[in-house]
């Protein structure tokens, strides 16, 4: 939802003419009211959005081990529900036949005319090359556009990028980064990620394959990372990490409401381990605070970097919520130069999980009737 004067300086044009343009939208029933902002001491300006049911998207959110498909409305609400899919990318010859179908079942259970829906959105780990639509990382394609072979089989234009790039998306247009310039969004998931917003715009490298922060060389443990290196930041950053930690630990003795975590498991494990360290449990808490502390190592190098006014914690593991905070903010305390860092702010996500899924739709539109 937007006011006149957030268009205006949206779209980059006066402010007559963009009351002109919105009074057209709304005569041809594409935009609605939806109400007045909330007052800051002036006069309130009503708001405007597009119209619910004006199109429709279909949002795919995957990560290595899972995939979520929704169909949502023009307010990012959701019209069907999520549909979770168990589809491990590794290794998978038949990971892009699986997932094809999923997005034609959802599809077709929406029971929305194909002419409704503006496009599929798909956010996927690895390495995504956005100009020839491949992932280097998942997906045997024989190197073909795998925009262009799902986007046969389901009759929709079809558009693809990096997880962490369309969570910080998500953040940009919706969530905390709204509004700012220099922002890094750090994606907690079974890797560590990044999406870069500078100058106000996503950035993603030459050939879209920045933001790699899972794989800067950080750490001497001899741990093999997936991407064959040794020691990378992923090695003792991720949520694949902290619950392999978790069930050593159990094995070892410690004392935790935790019991049976099983690594094949690794969602239902990750879920109890946040969940117990919300409730105060000792051992978990140590577990997200060990995590968190190396994250924030990852973040000082980014303040060097970059000079960010924002850090954002994104993506599943935001689901852990302040308890990540006082970690990464004492690594960067401890690792970054005092005056570089001060201007830079440590925010959770309030979209948490959801943010992949709604940076997907928010992919879709960023290329409608382009």
């Amino acid at each position: 939802m937007l006011s006149c004067a957030q268009l205006s300086r949206n779209i980059d044009k006066s402010l007559p003419l963009t009351t002109k343009m919105l009074n057209g939208q709304i005569k041809d029933g594409l935009v609605v009211e939806t109400g007045y902002a909330t007052s800051t001491g002036g006069r309130r300006p009503v708001m405007y959005s597009l119209k619910p049911d004006m199109l429709y998207v279909v949002s795919v959110a995957m990560d290595q081990f899972v995939t979520r498909i929704a169909v949502m409305d023009m307010q990012n609400q959701f019209i069907t529900p999520v549909e979770t899919l168990e589809l491990p990318l590794l290794k998978n010859p038949e990971a892009l036949t699986v997932l094809t179908a999923a997005i034609a079942g959802a599809i077709n259970r929406s029971g929305l005319p194909k002419d409704k829906i503006a496009g599929v959105g798909i956010g996927m780990p690895g390495f995504v090359d956005l100009k020839e639509g491949v992932n280097h990382s998942f997906f045997n394609a024989d190197g073909k556009n795998i925009r262009t072979l799902i986007g046969n089989t389901v009759g929709l234009p079809v558009f693809i990028d990096n997880d962490s790039s369309l969570i910080a998306l998500a953040e940009l247009k919706f969530g905390a980064a709204r509004g700012k310039r220099d922002v890094m969004v750090i994606n907690i998931g079974w890797g560590i990620g990044l999406g870069m917003l500078l100058n106000g715009n996503m950035f993603r490298g030459s050939n879209g394959l920045g933001g790699e922060f899972s794989h800067i060389p950080m750490f001497n443990n001899d741990k093999l990372c997936s991407c064959g290196k040794m020691g990378c930041m992923e090695t003792e950053t991720s949520l694949l990490v902290m619950v392999e930690q978790a069930i050593d630990g159990l094995k070892q003795g410690r004392q935790s409401a935790l019991k049976d975590l099983k690594i094949d498991h690794v969602e239902e494990a990750t879920a109890a381990i946040i969940n117990a360290a919300l409730k105060g449990d000792k051992f978990a808490v140590e577990l997200l605070s060990g995590i968190g502390y190396n994250i924030g190592r990852g973040a000082a190098i980014l303040i060097h970097l970059f000079n960010p006014e924002l850090i954002v914690l994104s993506g599943r593991g935001s689901l852990a919520g302040k308890l990540w905070l006082a970690p990464v903010q004492q690594a960067i305390n401890e690792h970054c130069i005092p005056k570089i860092a001060e201007k830079t702010a440590i925010k959770v996500s309030t979209l948490g999980y959801q943010a992949e899924i709604i940076g997907a739709a928010a992919l879709v539109m960023e290329h409608y009737d382009t």
